[in-house]
């Protein structure tokens, strides 16, 4: 029997209309257009302002663009995997609820959360379902509505994030393409820099919580641009070092979309060209668990069978890592 390798093959993505722009978050904080854009790349992200829509909103809509770009039949999908910082609610399942309401009728579903490295920890899972030989069809979603937790009186947070979900389906494949290596890390070191303090089991929800406004992201930005900095560049050329891939041959980097200058820094350790290097910061911002998945369906026309994309990421608590991986098709 083949050796099953686990590839992509669909890709589908979602944000919401509403812009959050430079020019109007000046008029929220002390900040201005020409900071924020030096500093993080960032121009605009969009936010999802209807009342009483949350991540699975955005899981849903993403979802729904892969299965019609992709012709697919929900009902064959076998696995939901939602990763996400920001589930609907503690306890309910998000990514169950998403499955029921695509249509993914004979999936089981659960939740992953790495922080901004979610996507990046479930592209390992799924790829480990699909290479076991009992599952075809994973899909794997990357969804946040990163504005149910970031204070818009807060500069060094609220300029960095937006909302935005994207999805794609990983199935078998014996040509060889699809997920070929993994390095993923984590240290516990970062859990006092980037965070939320109240709503967990060790501080509940309280009064004096809301009042503190503890239910806010709080995060050390120098601190966690070091580490992100370090670990994002360290895991790439691993991973390239220990496949023999060179500048030439890598075709794409995915890079986690959390400032310009770590993607920039990371590009730079792995001596790539500008142009193999894919950026859409300054549209969304950083959507935490979307921003990979974003990525590959906003740039898929880019995409060749057998390419290889090195995906990196960083997140908080610190999570971090690289995968590589082989396209595995053509889009028509």
């Amino acid at each position: 029997m083949s050796t099953i390798t686990a590839a992509i093959t669909a890709v589908g993505g979602y944000v919401p209309d509403f812009v959050l722009s430079n020019q109007v978050l000046e008029t929220l904080v002390d900040t201005n257009d020409e900071w924020i854009t030096t500093r993080t790349g960032i121009k605009e992200r969009r936010l999802l302002k209807e009342s009483g829509k949350g991540t699975s909103y955005l899981a849903i809509k993403a979802a729904q663009d892969l299965i019609k770009r992709g012709n697919i039949n929900p009902a064959e999908i076998d696995l939901v995997i939602m990763a996400t910082a920001t589930p609907d609610m503690p306890v309910a399942t998000t990514g169950v609820y998403v499955a029921t309401q695509i249509g993914a009728v004979n999936a089981f579903a659960y939740d992953l959360s790495a922080a901004c490295s979610s996507f990046l920890y479930g592209m390992s899972a799924a790829a480990a379902y699909i290479q076991t030989g009992r599952y075809k069809k994973v899909l794997l979603i990357g969804a946040d509505k990163m504005s149910s937790i970031i204070d818009y009186t807060d500069r060094a947070t609220c300029i960095i994030f937006g909302d935005g979900a994207g999805a794609v389906l990983f199935e078998p494949n014996y040509e060889g393409l699809g997920l070929q290596d993994e390095f993923l890390r984590s240290d516990g070191i970062g859990r006092e820099y980037l965070k939320i303090d109240a709503g967990g089991s060790i501080m509940p929800a309280s009064k004096e919580t809301v009042e503190n406004r503890q239910h806010f992201v709080f995060q050390d930005g120098k601190t966690v641009y070091k580490y992100a900095v370090s670990g994002m560049a360290d895991v790439s050329e691993k991973i390239m070092q220990r496949n023999n891939l060179t500048k030439d041959n890598v075709d794409w980097l995915i890079a986690h979309q959390a400032n310009k200058r770590i993607i920039d820094a990371t590009a730079s350790r792995m001596d790539l060209d500008e142009e193999k290097v894919l950026v859409n910061i300054h549209k969304y911002g950083n959507t935490t668990s979307g921003t990979l998945p974003l990525l590959l369906s906003d740039f898929e026309d880019k995409f060749k069978k057998g390419d290889n994309l090195i995906f990196a990421a960083f997140g908080g608590g610190f999570t971090w890592g690289s995968i590589y991986l082989k396209w595995a098709y053509n889009k028509q």
